[in-house]
């Protein structure tokens, strides 16, 4: 209610006698209250705010600081449990940390190879800054040091050991896993005069060794189908490169759901003709069963037939797509052969005066031979010392061609086996020059080489960027045999008339009638000579030579330049004249049509 004043005077109290009275005085303070209730919600409500405003920083921070790269961690390690052979996944920036949270539930795949992410990263938060990014950078830089180290053949070791167990631990490390059998093709390649340069160059030779293996590397990788070609062993003066096809489980599996497939249509077809036939012929009843029971024996015999399939032996012809596999293996090696003569630095050791004495006679060379089969693949050591390589008699076959590069005169030797897989546009550019045994090895095999000639040769003028380069590889087609303008330079110096005569020297050979053999092969010898000759090549050489007479003995000066007459003629018919000439000029009596390699 609302409230009244009374007065009153002091003659009015003066005449109250005996008059007990109260005053009782009421306030209303609601208005008051409510504002106080509210400016303490309000105060409750603003510190709610802060205190969550505070733990979102605190938390961002920590997502930012430590779990998100704890959590990058597990992923690193995933990843290469799963795949140690993919590369490391960049770093995410601070803007995509501070975007995604370390609570958000989508998480970031870095299965890709490609993965990258935008954003520049504040100077802060560069790697390396915080303990945990150490870490990271850590274990990227160890498990990248473990996959360059053992290489392909190592992978089933790193992901053996860093893959979690049932129980969600980590196994005591064992790098003594074992082996698994694989397909592959198995190249080898290897620094001619090896010796001379080590004797010359003393520890600079790491130097040359390393500016080698940025070629080699770097062509096997690029036309290696996917993944599949990598460089296993790093042994000073060779290297082995593996293009991997697969584990001989999974590739026999991949084959028969092929298989499976291709008989499967044909069950279908053979199903679908037969029913008809088994309608027209219900006419007349008496052929009736017969029709029946012929559709069902033909559904059975189709059905059995991929079972049968994987009984046999895998063979790698049988693969869908193998020839394209091979096609861009034997281009890594020849691309190779390309890259030596006109990469800079490579070019630059010409003129080392400890290898050419000083007036650019040198030039790194190579060779390179390849074989296609199966392999133990695995880590041979103990808990000591492991080395990650491949167990094979294909690997040793790869090792022989390899070495008979010298025998022949030749740059690259392909065995039987990986001849037999390339495309027929790549084959038709292959010269079969002999079959052999190799030391070792009972089995009998075609050799096959691709003639390359690198002196006359402007390799640079080919030269293609790393972009464009790439691309050739990925968009591979067969046709690339016949208008690479590497392949085409390298391989100038043959004609068609000097592939007939040597064509036909070779067969006479073979067959055993030697004296016949004998002329059609200087006759391509001869043929040869004759244009080597006419690309003035030869003479600036003996030039260079006889420049440098004064600084060599007259007999070192005279053997170089007869081995420098001698590149003049073709390699594999010097060598099958000399190896007739040696046996008397006649076929013996037990020729079978081959020869053995004695030398390794």
């Amino acid at each position: 209610r609302t409230g009244a004043i009374d007065t009153y005077s002091e003659e009015n109290m003066n005449n109250v006698t005996g008059t007990v009275f109260s005053v009782t005085a009421r306030f209303n303070e609601s208005s008051s209250i409510h504002l106080s209730n509210y400016s303490s919600f309000l105060l409750q409500f603003l510190l709610l705010i802060f205190v969550l405003s505070g733990l979102s920083v605190l938390r961002l921070d920590a997502g930012r600081l430590v779990l998100g790269p704890l959590r990058r961690m597990l992923k690193i390690v995933s990843l290469y449990a799963k795949n140690p052979l993919a590369k490391a996944p960049k770093k995410k920036s601070h803007r995509s940390i501070r975007s995604s949270g370390f609570g958000s539930d989508s998480e970031t795949d870095i299965s890709s190879d490609e993965e990258s992410f935008d954003g520049d990263l504040d100077h802060q938060d560069q790697l390396g800054n915080f303990e945990t990014e150490q870490l990271i950078s850590a274990v990227t830089k160890i498990t990248d040091l473990l996959r360059k180290c053992w290489g392909v053949a190592g992978a089933g070791i790193i992901s053996a050991n860093l893959a979690r167990q049932e129980d969600g631990l980590t196994a005591v490390f064992n790098p003594c896993v074992p082996g698994r059998m694989v397909y592959a093709l198995f190249g080898f390649a290897a620094i001619k005069g090896f010796d001379h340069m080590l004797r010359s160059l003393g520890e600079d030779i790491m130097v040359l060794i390393n500016d080698v293996a940025a070629v080699l590397h770097g062509e096997c990788y690029r036309w290696g189908f996917g993944d599949s070609g990598q460089c296993n062993k790093n042994l000073g003066a060779a290297f082995l490169m593996v293009y991997r096809i697969g584990d001989a489980k999974e590739v026999k599996e991949k084959r028969d759901r092929a298989t499976d497939v291709i008989f499967d249509s044909v069950n279908t077809e053979k199903e679908r003709n037969l029913a008809f036939s088994v309608i027209r012929r219900r006419k007349n009843k008496r052929s009736g069963g017969a029709a029946s029971a012929a559709a069902l024996n033909v559904k059975r015999k189709v059905i059995k037939a991929p079972k049968n399939a994987k009984a046999e032996t895998l063979a790698l012809s049988s693969l869908p797509g193998i020839s394209t596999f091979t096609d861009r293996a034997v281009l890594g090696m020849l691309k190779t052969y390309a890259g030596i003569y006109r990469d800079q630095k490579l070019l630059n050791w010409r003129d080392d005066f400890r290898l050419g004495a000083g007036v650019g006679a040198f030039s790194v060379d190579m060779i390179f031979g390849m074989d296609a089969g199966w392999a133990v693949e695995g880590a041979v050591g103990s808990e000591f010392k492991i080395d990650a390589t491949y167990l094979s008699p294909h690997v040793n076959m790869a090792s022989r061609m390899m070495s008979a590069c010298k025998q022949y005169g030749v740059s690259i030797l392909l065995s039987q086996a990986v001849e037999e897989l390339l495309s027929d546009q790549a084959r038709t550019k292959f010269r079969h020059l002999d079959t052999v045994t190799v030391k070792g090895s009972s089995v009998k095999q075609k050799i096959y080489t691709y003639d390359t000639r690198h002196k006359g040769v402007d390799f640079f003028l080919y030269e293609r960027s790393a972009e464009y380069a790439d691309l050739d590889a990925e968009r591979y087609a067969p046709n690339l045999w016949h208008i690479d303008m590497d392949l085409r330079a390298m391989r100038q110096h043959v004609s068609d008339e000097f592939l007939d005569a040597f064509n036909r020297g070779r067969d006479l050979y073979l067959a055993g009638k030697w004296e016949q053999a004998a002329k059609h092969l200087r006759a391509a010898n001869g043929i040869m000579a004759e244009t080597i000759a006419e690309e003035g090549t030869m003479e600036e050489e003996l030039n260079e030579i006889r420049a440098r007479t004064n600084m060599m003995s007259a007999e070192d000066a005279e053997v170089e330049e007869a081995h420098l007459r001698s590149e003049m003629g073709d390699g594999p018919s010097q060598r099958l004249l000399a190896f007739i000439e040696e046996h008397g000029g006649r076929a013996p009596s037990t020729w079978r049509g081959f020869r053995p390699l004695t030398s390794k």
